[in-house]
Order: C-alpha cells, then structure tokens, then sequence
C-alpha cells in the first residue's frame, strides 16, 4: 500500500480510513436548530472536533436533527467522540441561546444514530430521526 494512497491516513504504526455517518436530534425532535442556533453549532462541533483529532468531512444541520461524517482515530471510541460533541454543544449553546433553556429540558436525547461510511442508508436514516419525535 503506496503512502500517496489518498483514501487512506497513515499515522503512528497504522492505516485507516474510520469514518461514520453519525445523527442526532435535540429532545423531543423540536426544531430549535434554526435562528443562529445553526450556525454557532456548526462552530462549536468543528472546534470540538478539532479538539478530538476529529475530521468532520461533511455535516448538515436542520432544524430537528444533526448528520455529520467523521472520521479519527480507531484507537478514540465513537460513544466518547459523540457524548463529547453533545454535552459540550449543548452546554455552550445553552448558555449562549437562553430561549433553549425554557424550550427543553435538555437539548439533545441520549439516543443517537451511527453507521460506517459503506453502509449508508438513507431510509434507515430517516427511520431513526421519525423515531426521536416522543423522546
């Protein structure tokens, strides 16, 4: 395997390519994603991330749900890259934007959706984000 290989990163002893295909929604699945709540999570996820050695290759945010690709470590868990990201965006945005106090208990459910790049499927997708609405 040629190091020029671009699809692969070779760091320390090893080749990877470890990404994921990770969602989540904030409590409830209400909307509150919009209104520059958007725009200062996206901020807050990169700098997270960078903070991890985390690469958010794509990441869309929408007014009920988060989907972003990423891709570390092999060696960093995934539940510890996600609960990172979570409770330190909901910290700052909550005390950034009081109105989410008063909207949700909590900004985000426990829960969150995570699949490896290859096994992308738009339907379960879907599936999970319309299963967040009562949580």
């Amino acid at each position: 395997m040629e190091n020029d290989d671009k699809r692969y990163i070779f760091k320390d002893g090893l080749v990877y390519k470890n990404q994921f295909h990770v969602i989540f929604c904030p409590k409830y699945k209400r909307p509150v994603l919009v209104n520059g709540v958007d725009t200062r999570l996206k901020e807050i996820l990169y700098e997270e991330a960078e903070s991890l050695n985390v690469t958010i290759k794509e990441i869309n945010i929408m007014p009920d749900y988060v989907h972003m690709l990423i891709e570390f470590d092999p060696r960093i868990m995934l539940h510890k890259v996600i609960k990172h990201m979570k409770a330190n965006s909901s910290k700052k945005l909550r005390s950034e934007f009081p109105e989410l106090v008063r909207k949700l208990p909590c900004l985000w459910t426990r829960h969150y959706f995570s699949c490896t790049d290859g096994c992308f499927n738009k339907n379960d997708i879907l599936k999970y984000v319309d299963s967040q609405r009562g949580r």
